[in-house]
């Protein structure tokens, strides 16, 4: 009888919030379905670092929220944010800027 894990509970919530199948996430993470599975509903002995890091990056948090227990969803997505605007090339980078000082401050 499969065993949910923290790790399994986070894949398959955020899987399902973005609408992906379990199909649609292995071809993403260029993982199979039964990996996929197998992580949401069993406990791997170890899963490997490569394939949690493709798959958090399709679902938009870091590595560290899907295996740790204590980072909030939203600081996973913020950091995750941050590590792909750091990558971007300056244009890009002053096209977000200009967004954000569109899109105004509340306070």
């Amino acid at each position: 009888m499969p065993t949910t894990t923290p790790l399994g509970e986070k894949i398959r919530t955020l899987r399902k919030k973005k609408g992906y199948t379990l199909e649609k996430l292995a071809e993403l993470a260029e993982s199979s379905k039964s990996y996929i599975w197998q992580l949401e509903n069993d406990n791997p002995p170890r899963p490997s670092a490569d394939k949690i890091a493709k798959i958090a990056v399709v679902l938009g948090v870091t590595p560290d929220y899907l295996i740790t227990e204590s980072v909030p969803v939203a600081d996973a997505t913020d950091t995750a944010f941050f590590r792909k605007y750091q990558t971007m090339d300056p244009a890009t980078k002053e096209k977000i800027r200009r967004m954000m000082d569109l899109i105004g401050d509340d306070e």
